[in-house]
């Protein structure tokens, strides 16, 4: 039998059903396939700057030591965000993105037999891990692109055992208010964990979408995810934490991913505390940029659901998929999903060359189909 006829191994059967994260096509792809001299990437959400005052050097530092390994647990990391958020030590834990802990946490909470319930359209990777881990992926709809509270309560079951919310929800950019999220926290059963998902809370400005580590920090049930990715400006150093009970960080520490922060990336995490006023001050320009984007969209007839994060969500049914393609032609990257585009907040120039493509491929139509 030649190798192409023998059956797939066991373990690859496992996972020939589980939906792969697509990480999204890079600019130079698209510049080398559309012959083009340059293109912008508005697609996975990451700052539009450069890194933080004293990133560089904290790197540059720790480089040199790096035959070594670096701290398995990321103690120092761990003491300063504890400090930043008022809890103890043993209530943070830190891993290779808040994706990285999000898979350590299914692989810690969830198992054959087990529910993992989430609003969908959200973050591919909820289904992703929850497969991986064994357990049952179940979605609760949206309503008019937010997350639906009640749909979440009405589909828990006896064998529900985590329900992830992103807040502000990728890739939708619609957030969960103070009554609803805590409707949510006070009727799930004790037994559920709840995690929240606040990789974009930096850029949220609507006062009653509520800070959860504060908000439900002594609840023993509620996990808050964290990310350095976005407005810290980390993506490509991959660390994020998670606030939550000591029980629920010892049981992630047990699937944690070992030296899975590299010392570069603690350095930079580190680092970055030292300079929150500007990762403010940048969130406040992406928020200015985001205002003026989706003005620029409505005057096109396009209508945007209000946002809380670093990007828009363009609903266009069933056309999504071709006018990516069309602003791909003129050198703007985006994601395409099955309902909608998620675009980014760029630069200025950045949003500017996104409008002139939509205006030159005749795509401010599509705002009528939405």
């Amino acid at each position: 039998m030649g190798d192409l006829e023998r059956p797939a191994p066991e373990a690859h059967q496992r996972v020939a059903g589980i939906p792969r994260y697509q990480p999204g096509r890079s600019a130079e792809e698209v510049m080398a396939e559309h012959g083009l001299e340059a293109a912008v990437k508005l697609a996975s959400n990451e700052a539009p700057f450069g890194p933080l005052p004293g990133v560089l050097d904290a790197v540059s530092r720790v480089t040199g030591s790096s035959g070594r390994y670096p701290d398995h647990t990321a103690w120092a990391l761990r003491e300063r965000l504890a400090v930043k958020h008022g809890r103890s030590v043993h209530h943070v834990t830190v891993g290779p993105g808040s994706v990285g802990l999000l898979q350590q946490l299914l692989l810690a909470f969830a198992g054959p037999g087990d529910e993992v319930l989430f609003p969908w359209p959200s973050f591919i990777a909820y289904p992703q891990f929850t497969m991986l881990a064994g357990a049952a992926a179940r979605e609760a709809p949206l309503s008019d692109w937010r997350v639906d509270v009640e749909a979440l309560l009405a589909r828990v079951t006896d064998h529900t055992v985590v329900v992830l919310v992103a807040n502000p929800n990728n890739p939708t950019s619609t957030a969960i208010g103070t009554a609803a999220l805590d409707r949510l926290v006070d009727d799930l059963p004790a037994r559920v964990l709840l995690i929240v998902d606040e990789a974009y809370h930096e850029y949220v400005t609507d006062p009653d979408v509520p800070d959860a580590i504060r908000r439900y920090g002594d609840r023993a049930n509620v996990g808050v995810l964290r990310t350095f990715s976005k407005a810290w400006g980390l993506a490509g150093l991959r660390v994020g934490y998670l606030v939550a009970a000591p029980p629920v960080v010892e049981a992630v520490d047990a699937a944690l991913i070992p030296f899975g922060v590299s010392a570069p990336a603690q350095a930079a995490a580190l680092a970055a505390l030292d300079a929150e006023d500007e990762v403010a001050r940048r969130a406040a320009l992406v928020v200015t940029e985001r205002t003026r984007l989706r003005a620029e969209l409505a005057r096109r007839g396009i209508e945007t659901p209000e946002t809380q994060g670093n990007f828009v969500w363009m609903p266009v049914d069933g056309q999504a998929a071709e006018l990516a393609v069309r602003l791909e032609r003129r050198g703007v990257v985006t994601r395409p999903f099955p309902t909608g585009i998620r675009i980014t907040i760029g630069r200025p120039d950045e949003d500017d060359r996104l409008l002139a493509a939509l205006d030159d491929s005749s795509a401010s139509t599509l705002g009528e189909a939405s």
